[in-house]
Formats: C-alpha cells, structure tokens, sequence
C-alpha cells in the first residue's frame, strides 16, 4: 500500500505539524543537521514506553531507517518498550519492585503496587546504565489517556518526575542522555467494517495527553515528537487501514512511523532506494530476535524469578551471556549488511561461550517413577478408565514425530484434531537452533477412528500455549 497523491492541505497539514513538533522541541543538535539529535559513531540509543514501541520490534522499520542513515557509524539500538508501561510503572513478575525510579508510586493507585513478585530482573536504570544509554526515546501517553480529562493531572506529574529522574543520570558513564519524548498516535476509526470505537472519545483524549508532553517538553527544554497529528493525516490520506484494531499499527503504519521517527531525530534522509536496505532491515529482524529472547525471555519466572532457585544458578547466568554475545554479533551484522555483506552468523556464533553441562535434578524412585516412556498400546495397556469410558489411541508421536511435547488440543466440528506441540519448552536455549513449535491438524480419513493425516497450521512459533476457537472457525 503506498498513499494517494498528495492534497495541498495534507502537504500544509505536515508543513504545520512539523513546525508544531519544532516549536516545541528546542535543537541539541550542535552540528546543524536537520534532526533532533547529532547522533555519534558508536553511540547507543534506548526506546522506552509502551506498546507503540514495543511492536516495533516486530517490524524493524525504525531502526532500518536509522542504521541506513548511519552507514558506518555502528550505532547501537535497544528496545526495552513493553505495554501498558508508564514512565514510572513498568512491572515484571522477575522483579521485586514495579517502579521505574524512586517516588514513581505515587503517582499510581492501590490496582498498581508491588504485586508480590520476586526475582532479580534489573531495573529499568540498571538496564539502561549496563547498556550504557546516550539517547533515550520515550513513547508514553496512550494507556494513561484512558483515565481521560480526570487523570491528566496525574500523568502530567509522572511524566514531568521522569523526565527530571532521566536527565539527571548518567547511565553511559559521562554524560546525561539526551532524552525525546514522542506522543501516542491518533485512534483510526475502523468502526465501519469493525465492531471498534470510531475514536472520537479516544481522540479527544489522546489530543489531551499529547499536547501535555508538549508542554512539559518545551518546560524541560527537551525534543518532542507529535504523532498524534501527523497520524490523524495519514489517516485522512490513505485508502487502506494503517491500524490492526485502531491503535496498533500495521505494517505499513510502522513504516510511515518508522521513516518520520527517524526523520524527526536524526534529519531527513531519501533511504528508499539504497541498495541493501532489505539486506539490512533483515539483519534488523535478526538482531531483534535475539535481543527480545533476552530482555523479553518467554518463562523468565525461571531466569529471573521465584523458579530461580535451586537450579537456575546452574545454567542461566551463562545462557544470558551467550545471548548476549549473540545479539552484539548481529548488531555488527547489521552494520556489515549496510556495506552489502552477509555475515556468516554460524561461524561467529561459533565463536561465543560454550554453554556447561547441566545434571539433572531428576532421580529415579518410586515416588518419581522410572525413565521408561510407554507409547501407544503399551501405555493403554496400563491406564483404567471409569466404568462406562473407554480409552482409544487416535495418533501418537511415532507415527506423526511431530506430536513432540503437546500442550493443549481440541476436536473441531469437522472431527480433526488440533494441537500444539512445544518442544522448545521452557524456552529458547542460546546456541540451539531456533524453535519450531508448530499448530498441527491430525485427521482420520478412512472412519477407522485413527489419524492417518497430518497438516501443519503454522509452524515457526515459540511457545504455543493454547488453542483458541477462532482455529476451529477458519480450518482449512
């Protein structure tokens, strides 16, 4: 989807929501370039907030545009965005504390305090002082505009204590970062072929909290991005949907996003045509991954938290270093990709921590049973059903080896079996390759009450939980 020729008053629209964003963001750009931001070879740049930017992940679009800007200035780019954050309430079930800096409580009611958990996941200032942060952008304002007209107060002072708790760091070492603070986007309405809002309510909010980091920028002397108007444009301009549901972005949507981000911070660069801009947007996908199997590990109860103990000292700590190692080989992936060369990741990775063997914890006994797997009739052999059941064999994993570790299954109205299977569980381990769990249909074809076929839904995923009844709906 590319948009339709430009209207004069959408070209006048972006005239005045550009001198909007300038009005209110003062330059710390000392070389003169158009952005916001003089960004240095080397220098590291961290996305906080909420789920705007914690999709961004999922597209790369954003840092594409950037490293292309950058070509040969291995700039660095981490993504600590996860939804419903705030700028002082950012929980984690690894995590004693939920508050991004001291006196961040205040600010939230009683639904919001410590919820009990434990654990040694860092805090948002550790993770920003070990990744040594010389930019930070931060994307707040969309979950606190739910509170409307009467909750503004409060996110005005939030946000303002973060800001001064921000910049008066010096997480890389030396200097505080330079901080910007970028607006939710506006709520596209969809309610004609959706049973959504039409965003008017949400807009007359979201405009609210907008123009109050607006204000609190300018008051703190800091750059400000506004979203939320140059949204509602391409809202006006495009004939396809630029949102999922109204407020989550497609991937067209991150694209549009991605460029005016990068052209607001960093000066407005051409970058459509490069020549290995997809070489370079996949080492970005790439790198991500890795990164989010870091700062996102699925299970991390396990990693950080109340599971920790006994065993996780065993081989957690190590598995983190060696993603850690991964992901910082990918960000020079990245940087190769921009001069139009491929890595071989395989030899790099190659190079990093070898993992220790782990022993098991598992002993043998009466208690604990043996080692021995029973499969199909011998297994069946050893079950008693209650009077009036019984119990059939439909499939098992040695005549379909994808049936490895099922988690949750369901008969659709068609009689098939749907499955996922997880044997990357508890999660991805650093060196393996990476997982493929998979949604599989298991059918019985010829009535003799026996799967005899096996269809792959999706496969690829990681950590297939649970089955829905919208798979059942749109069977093959």
């Amino acid at each position: 989807m590319r948009p339709k020729t430009p209207s004069f008053f959408y070209l006048l629209a972006l005239v005045l929501g550009i001198s909007t964003v300038l009005l209110f963001s003062p330059a710390c750009n000392p070389s003169g370039k158009s952005g916001m931001i003089d960004l240095q070879s080397g220098e590291r740049v961290l996305l906080v907030g909420s789920n705007l930017c914690s999709r961004m992940l999922n597209f790369g679009h954003f840092e594409t545009e950037v490293q292309l800007r950058h070509l040969g200035d291995s700039i660095i780019i981490r993504n600590m965005c996860d939804g419903g954050n705030t700028p002082g309430f950012r929980p984690h079930p690894g995590r004693v504390t939920p508050w991004a800096f001291p006196g961040a409580e205040i600010y939230q009611s009683e639904l919001a305090k410590n919820s009990g958990s434990r654990g040694h996941f860092e805090t948002p200032d550790e993770w920003l002082t070990r990744l040594e942060a010389d930019v930070i952008v931060a994307f707040f304002g969309y979950p606190e505009s739910f509170s409307g007209e009467a909750g503004l107060e409060n996110f005005e002072g939030e946000l303002t204590a973060f800001v001064e708790h921000t910049i008066s760091q010096k997480y890389n070492g030396s200097s505080a970062p330079r901080l910007v603070l970028v607006s939710p986007i506006a709520f596209e309405d969809l309610s004609t072929d959706a049973d959504l809002p039409n965003g008017m309510e949400e807009n007359k909010n979201l405009k609210l909290y907008a123009e109050a980091m607006s204000v609190i920028a300018d008051q703190k002397n800091i750059p400000f991005i506004d979203v939320y108007s140059v949204s509602k444009n391409w809202y006006d301009e495009y004939t396809e949907y630029l949102t999922q549901d109204g407020f989550q972005l497609t991937d067209e949507g991150y694209v549009l996003f991605g460029d005016y981000l990068a052209d607001q911070l960093f000066g407005s660069e051409n970058t459509s045509d490069f020549t290995h801009r997809d070489l370079v947007h996949d080492a970005v996908m790439e790198k991500n991954w890795f990164w989010h199997n870091d700062f996102k590990i699925p299970n991390g109860v396990h990693v950080f938290g109340r599971r920790y103990d006994p065993f996780g000292p065993d081989n957690y700590p190590f598995e983190l270093k060696k993603i850690r190692e991964m992901t910082a080989i990918r960000d020079q992936a990245i940087w190769q990709a921009g001069q139009g060369h491929q890595m071989d990741l395989a030899a790099a990775d190659a190079k990093t921590s070898v993992l220790p063997p782990v022993e098991t914890n598992y002993k043998p006994s009466e208690k604990n049973g043996t080692e021995e797997y029973l499969y199909g009739q011998d297994a069946l052999d050893q079950l008693t059903a209650a009077p009036g059941y019984k119990i059939e064999l439909f499939a098992s994993e040695r005549e379909f080896p994808d049936l490895a570790n099922p988690v949750q299954m369901s008969f659709d109205n068609a009689g098939r079996l749907w499955v996922g299977v997880m044997p990357s569980y508890p999660h991805y381990k650093p060196g393996d390759p990476k997982p493929n769990d998979k949604l599989i249909i298991l059918e019985d074809t010829d009535g003799d009450g026996k799967a005899d076929k096996q269809t792959t839904w999706a496969d690829g995923l990681h950590l297939t939980i649970g089955i829905g009844e919208q798979f059942q709906i749109c069977a093959l």
